[in-house]
């Protein structure tokens, strides 16, 4: 935990972002597949997922936890994001690596969404309280066809444009 802040202004930092984080991620992805590239879009993207994975490691967890894990491929799957984004200028192969990287780093974050939003809103909750029921099941396997079709169609759109870094 961050020294001075309590539980609940982190969560609330760490919800904050992850919910900019998505909105970002959406904008930046959905711009993609429709052959324009917002580069401001996808900096923030990048720079607020970022976050929400390294302020997940602040919460005082007891040993190795599945959020843990989400996080640590997340973060890695973002340093590979970064590198072929401004290093490799998203020329050639790196374009769909960058695709594919960032898409898996906001399909995490969705992932999480749902996960918590099971978990902490009263009326998921009430639909799948253990979270392995079917409600819980249609909607993650929904955003995951959703991540995979956005992530499909990214790709395309981004095959007809030049992207300048």
């Amino acid at each position: 935990m961050i020294a001075g802040l309590s539980i609940s202004t982190l969560t609330t930092i760490h919800v904050a972002i992850s919910l900019i984080a998505i909105v970002l991620g959406l904008v930046a992805f959905l711009a993609l597949a429709r052959g324009r590239f917002l580069k401001g879009w996808h900096d923030w993207f990048l720079i607020t997922t970022i976050a929400t994975s390294a302020t997940g490691f602040f919460f005082p967890f007891k040993g190795i936890t599945p959020a843990m894990v989400v996080g640590a491929l997340s973060l890695a799957l973002l340093v590979i994001a970064c590198v072929v984004m401004y290093r490799l200028k998203l020329k050639g192969w790196a374009k769909l690596i960058y695709v594919v990287t960032g898409m898996l780093a906001l399909y995490f974050n969705l992932f999480v969404l749902v996960i918590q939003s099971f978990q902490k809103i009263p009326s998921f909750n009430a639909l799948a309280p253990t979270g392995s029921e079917p409600p819980f099941v249609i909607v993650q396997g929904v955003v995951l066809i959703a991540s995979v079709i956005l992530g499909v169609a990214a790709f395309f759109g981004s095959r007809k444009i030049s992207i300048e870094t």
